[in-house]
């Protein structure tokens, strides 16, 4: 039998002998191009195109074919060249005969077709004798390159149970042969491998499903081999082949599974709500989110819950209300699981939902007493029930199957008071105090009950007492009423609207009754008993006279409905008033009250606050002018002096008496009594000289009198004995520990040294033998001429002769 590879060789050998007969001759030709009409053009050759076999195996070079030129005689005169893309290389000519050769072995894959140009020249002058030809030397195709998929291999996936000759996908294999000659680059496809489950169309290499049960389930994947064979399959073609895996994908075909069809889990009665019981879990062939699931509970719902885990598809059973042991020791609860996403076209494959039995055992513990009922007992009592009387009874037992016996107590901090006693065998509550139900209306008790042999179970149970309402209370009027009517006022005019309060509560509601009391003056008034608690008073007669008499007190009567009815009287104060003519009180004994009536509660506190504020400033004011008062107090202590009076002995005695001001004596700076012309000193010219002295330095002594000179040093010392003084205590200030830390403003009072002018003795010492020379009096001045006439009047007179 042939091989594939001798079938080829055969063929190419063939091919070069049909060929080489008509490469070996030139075509010659006479034809001429007309360039002007009537004129004719010789040309000497025109090329056809050559052919030569590609992959050419031979020890010679392939002869290609052969140029030739009409005028060439054959003497070997004509030289024959060639050039262009392989010219010298790939192709040679043989310059006298003109014929070609290939001397390479030749692609048709890599180069389809060469493009070169012939000359023929004059072989002594190298002239051409024919113009530059071009001619192309065409490769011819031979069945060398096998299809190949250049994108293999594949991988793609289809649906499980997807239907026969659903397509996958197309693979597509390139020849690198010439499609246009022959069958070398016609592919046809098939199946090697996976044939059973899967085709592929052998033209378009289109994949297709061959089964319609495929199961991800069984597999979940294939690796298929699909081969390409060139020469449309015929015999000698060549092949290549790829691999393809089809993935299959999940569709929802399975429905969830449990794995038992009954669980058992054991909990505890005492367990809190929401305590899982355990978890169970379906599991699903499918994969992905055809697995997701939810549970429901189908029977057992009252006790119990179920809740999914969307991470692990688990089903979480808790318990939704609290166990009883002693009521109900096991409890079945049917847990379904079903598919979230249903595929409606997998239906008829059956039911997507599969169920189980969840059986929870429940175990005993010992539980602290019960009360019976569990939430708030609520008792009632009448107000006036004595103390002792039976409340009511709060009941309470062990829920435990031995059933002991249990103790009641009452939680003090909820009855401080102790208004209520409890029997700690038989619960039963009894009144420890009177009660008052306008005081407190509800008590709130806490009763706890523990078991008499353990007393570490116990349990605790609200108890509201209602106190009943008992008519021990009597209506009274709102508030302290007082009312307006003006003197011009009409018979029959509604003055005021009275109600009533009463700190009682009766069931059926309040009803009251207004009368005027035996005592009320009813000539000038009447009580209308407007039937809803509330009552009008109205005038009797006309025109009030507020002269003769402008208030009028009348007493009400109010009586409620009981039982027993009890009463009050309460009396309604009435001004009379003057009022213009539309009607508005202008003046009146009540308007201020009626005024201050109407303020509401806010007001009355501001001004109250006002008032306040008020008299808290005037008894500063008056603290801080008291403590004044006593400071100049002090300092009038600290300098007392007696005035200087003049006696005139020429008069009248003390109708001539004339009094000298102190404070001209008490400053030294003002002199205003003093004139320029007298002699002596000039002391005006001091506080000038102070002055001058601040402003302009030293300076101002300069413009001081010589005479003054004396005075301004006395001065100038006492303001540096000043100076000394109070740095001395500012010192002995800073220095003192008992001083509060900051900073405060210290007062000195300093009398100075001694006075140049001596102690001065009384006036008497006139009329007794004194040694005292008081003669430099006179120096000092205007102001004490008179005074030094006093003490030494002879003197006086030798000066006045």
């Amino acid at each position: 039998m042939w091989k594939t590879g001798d079938w080829t060789l055969l063929a190419a050998f063939i091919l070069i002998c049909c060929f080489r007969h008509s490469w070996g001759q030139t075509t010659r030709t006479s034809t001429a191009t007309s360039t002007k009409p009537g004129d004719r053009v010789k040309r000497g050759w025109v090329w056809n195109q050559f052919f030569v076999v590609e992959e050419y195996t031979g020890t010679e070079p392939l002869y290609v074919g052969k140029i030739h030129t009409d005028s060439d005689e054959g003497e070997g005169n004509i030289k024959y060249t060639i050039s262009g893309e392989g010219a010298g290389t790939i192709f040679i000519i043989d310059e006298l005969t003109g014929d070609i050769h290939a001397t390479a072995r030749l692609d048709r894959e890599e180069k389809a077709f060469y493009t070169l140009r012939a000359q023929a020249r004059d072989r002594q002058s190298n002239d051409p004798l024919e113009p530059e030809s071009e001619f192309v030397i065409k490769v011819q195709d031979i069945n060398d390159s096998e299809p190949k998929f250049l994108e293999g291999p594949y991988i793609t996936s289809v649906a499980e149970l997807s239907p026969i000759d659903t397509s996958i996908m197309k693979v597509t294999a390139i020849d690198a042969d010439d499609p246009a000659y022959g069958s070398s680059a016609r592919v046809v496809y098939s199946v090697l491998d996976g044939e059973r489950f899967f085709t592929v169309e052998k033209h378009t290499g289109t994949i297709m499903t061959a089964v319609a049960d495929l199961d991800r389930e069984t597999q979940d994947r294939y690796e298929l081999v699909v081969k390409a064979t060139d020469m449309a399959g015929q015999l000698g073609g060549l092949s290549g082949s790829t691999t393809v895996t089809i993935v299959i994908t999940d569709v929802n075909d399975n429905p969830p599974r449990f794995p038992q069809k009954m669980y058992q889990f054991t909990v505890s009665e005492g367990a809190a709500v929401g305590t899982p019981v355990g978890q169970v879990m379906a599991t699903d062939a499918d994969m992905g989110e055809n697995t997701d699931m939810t549970y429901l509970i189908k029977e057992g719902g009252d006790l119990f819950k179920v809740t999914t885990n969307v991470e692990t598809q688990e089903a979480v059973v808790s318990i939704k209300k609290p166990l009883d042991f002693e009521s109900k020791r096991t409890h079945n609860v049917v847990v379904e699981a079903v598919n979230k996403h249903v595929d409606p076209r997998f239906r008829d494959l059956g039911s997507f939902r599969d169920q189980t039995i969840v059986r929870v055992s429940v175990t005993d513990i010992d539980e602290p007493p019960a009360f019976q009922p569990a939430e708030v007992t609520v008792l009632e009592v009448q107000e006036d029930a004595k103390v002792g009387a039976l409340v009511g009874v709060v009941s309470a037992r062990d829920p435990d199957v031995v059933n002991k016996p249990v103790r009641f107590s009452i939680d003090r901090s909820t009855d401080q008071e102790m208004i209520f006693h409890i029997d700690p065998d038989t619960g039963a509550l009894t009144l420890g105090k009177i009660l008052d139900r306008e005081t407190a209306g509800w008590h709130n008790i806490t009763v706890k009950a523990v078991e008499a042999e353990n007393h570490a179970m116990a349990s605790h149970s609200l108890v509201s007492i209602r106190i009943l309402d008992v008519n021990d209370n009597p209506p009274e009027l709102a508030s302290p009423y007082e009312a307006s009517i003006c003197e011009d006022a009409k018979p029959g005019q509604l003055i005021h609207t009275i109600s009533v309060v009463d700190r009682d509560e009766p069931q059926t509601g309040h009803r009251f009754s207004f009368t005027l009391a035996p005592e009320a003056n009813s000539r000038h008034f009447t009580l209308w008993d407007i039937k809803d608690n509330t009552a009008g008073i109205r005038t009797e007669r006309s025109r009030f006279n507020r002269h003769e008499q402008n208030v009028y007190f009348l007493p009400i009567l109010v009586v409620d409905s009981g039982p027993p009815s009890l009463s009050s009287t309460g009396t309604l104060t009435i001004h009379v008033c003057g009022c213009d003519r539309e009607g508005a009180i202008q003046s009146c004994a009540a308007t201020a009250y009626v005024m201050s009536a109407a303020l509401s509660p806010g007001a009355l506190i501001a001004l109250l606050v006002c008032m306040l504020i008020l008299i808290v400033l005037v008894l500063l004011i008056l603290t801080l002018k008291r403590h004044r008062k006593g400071q100049r107090m002090t300092e009038d202590e600290e300098d007392m002096r007696d005035n200087v009076i003049k006696y005139n002995d020429e008069g009248g005695g003390e109708q001539d008496t004339q009094a000298y001001d102190m404070s001209a004596l008490r400053n030294i700076y003002d002199f205003p009594e003093a004139k320029s012309s007298e002699p002596g000193p000039d002391i005006r010219t001091l506080p000038q000289w102070i002055q001058t002295n601040r402003h302009n330095g030293n300076s101002a002594l300069r413009s001081v009198p010589e005479a003054n000179a004396g005075v301004v040093e006395a001065v100038a010392a006492d303001f540096s004995l000043f100076k000394g003084y109070i740095k001395k205590k500012v010192e002995q200030a800073d220095s003192d520990l008992s001083v509060p830390p900051y900073d405060s403003f210290q007062t000195y009072a300093f009398e100075g040294n001694s006075s140049p002018a001596l102690s001065l003795s009384s006036i008497h010492t006139l009329s007794t033998t004194s040694e005292q020379d008081f003669s430099y009096l006179s120096d000092w001045g205007p102001r004490f001429r008179q005074l030094a006439g006093y003490y030494a009047p002879g003197n006086l007179d030798e000066e006045g002769s």
